[in-house]
């Protein structure tokens, strides 16, 4: 069979630096932090009392209250960023055949929030079981990618991937595989999370993965720098609207890039550490490029997982040396999460955003907050400190790595 081209189409942002996708966009050119003390409950007595929460936002201003009470924070994100999306392709809805529309969303862990609630309530009261009836429509991951679909009627393809901080990058690669293989025109993809609660910085702490840099929480997630010491939860989403090419160009849609491969790997190592020699990270980027059918040379940025931890950062950066050899002295690299803090299952899509805008600006976005560089990586290397720098980006990848060895890699390229 031939195999269709997939293009993006449109692209919608809820983030820590930015409520839209041009106050994303901004804030990741002006270098911006979003990391700011925790406004969400009293975080006095965690170790981490900072994040990357999202600002400004009143979910009553996308809809309406008595709908949003039926949905936790990350499925109301999810809703917000798909409209704007759906908006920014100005696809014609009333023409499209349903059947032949999706929405293939990621989400690490749902509602951990609505979870948390339910059950202080629980533990507070005398034991009698009084649950909210929508407790378990509001927690399930998949409800994120049922509400968008019940709001516009696509009876395409339509599921959430749990991967981790994997899922959105598999849930973008799983909608590209789909419209490829001739399933579906359009699909709604992308990712959301919202973790900023006690259940989410606390369990988080317990395992020792987050920064604890309280006195400059602006300055806490920096990737590659010598003193980075953990993470820094975030929380938003990002979605993409991707579509088969001809259908795309029939209608004379605005194009972003085109989806020209992806790659999945498991380093089938440990449960939250990345695998020592990085073969899992080499892997995925291999199958990548594989399938896009491009040599490592035809790349120019790669947006990294750069999570700002001890191991993950530089495993990370010799899987990239060993794929790309000499090239990956003329490359850009950088680290979007040392703005935004780590999104866990959104990360995917909004770093998937990124590229698609490097691509479509000429201007990758740094890496901030390196301070002093980590002496084991090669000075050669340019992993766009501090400052934006402008290129021609004709080819990115996104790469993200999750809890459980998931590792996936996504293309992009400039039609």
């Amino acid at each position: 069979m031939t195999l269709k081209r997939v293009v993006v189409t449109g692209l919608g942002a809820l983030t820590p630096i930015g409520n839209t996708l041009p106050e994303y966009w901004d804030g990741l050119k002006a270098g911006k932090s979003g990391a700011a003390p925790i406004t969400r409950f009293d975080a006095s007595l965690f170790k981490t009392k900072f994040a990357c929460e999202v600002k400004n936002f009143e979910i009553g201003n996308f809809m309406d209250r008595k709908e949003a009470r039926k949905m936790d924070p990350f499925a109301q994100y999810a809703m917000v960023v798909a409209d704007e999306a759906i908006k920014d392709s100005n696809l014609p809805l009333s023409d499209l055949d349903p059947n032949r529309v999706g929405v293939i969303w990621g989400s690490g862990i749902g509602g951990l929030i609505t979870f948390q609630e339910e059950v202080k309530s629980f533990a507070k009261g005398d034991g009698t079981p009084r649950f909210n009836p929508f407790f378990i429509p509001k927690m399930i991951a998949d409800l994120s990618a049922g509400h968008i679909s019940i709001k516009y009627g696509f009876r395409g393809p339509n599921f959430v991937t749990v991967s981790a901080c994997a899922s959105s990058t598999n849930a973008i690669y799983d909608a590209f595989t789909y419209i490829r293989l001739g399933k579906a025109d359009v699909i709604v993809s992308g990712g959301s999370e919202a973790a900023v609660c006690e259940a989410g910085v606390g369990g988080f702490n317990a395992m020792k993965a987050l920064s604890e840099r309280n006195d400059s929480p602006e300055t806490a997630s920096r990737p590659y720098d010598k003193d980075r010491d953990g993470f820094v939860l975030g929380e938003g989403a990002g979605a993409l609207i991707l579509e088969e090419y001809e259908h795309a160009k029939r209608r004379g849609a605005k194009i972003y890039a085109e989806v020209i491969g992806g790659g999945l790997s498991a380093d089938a190592y440990h449960i939250t550490a990345p695998h020592p020699d990085g073969a899992g990270i080499t892997k995925v980027m291999e199958n990548a490029l594989e399938e896009a059918g491009i040599k490592p040379e035809a790349v120019d940025y790669v947006n990294t997982h750069g999570t700002s931890t001890p191991l993950g950062d530089i495993g990370e950066i010799r899987a990239i040396e060993q794929v790309f050899g000499d090239h990956v002295f003329s490359m850009n690299i950088s680290s979007t999460k040392s703005m935004t803090g780590h999104l866990l299952g959104a990360a995917g899509a909004i770093e998937a955003l990124a590229c698609l805008l490097a691509i479509n600006e000429g201007v990758v976005p740094p890496t901030i907050n390196n301070f002093n560089i980590d002496e084991s990586l090669d000075a050669r290397l340019n992993l766009t400190l501090n400052k934006a720098q402008h290129r021609d980006v004709k080819v990115a990848i996104s790469n993200t790595f999750g809890f459980g060895g998931h590792n996936a890699s996504i293309i992009f390229k400039k039609v």
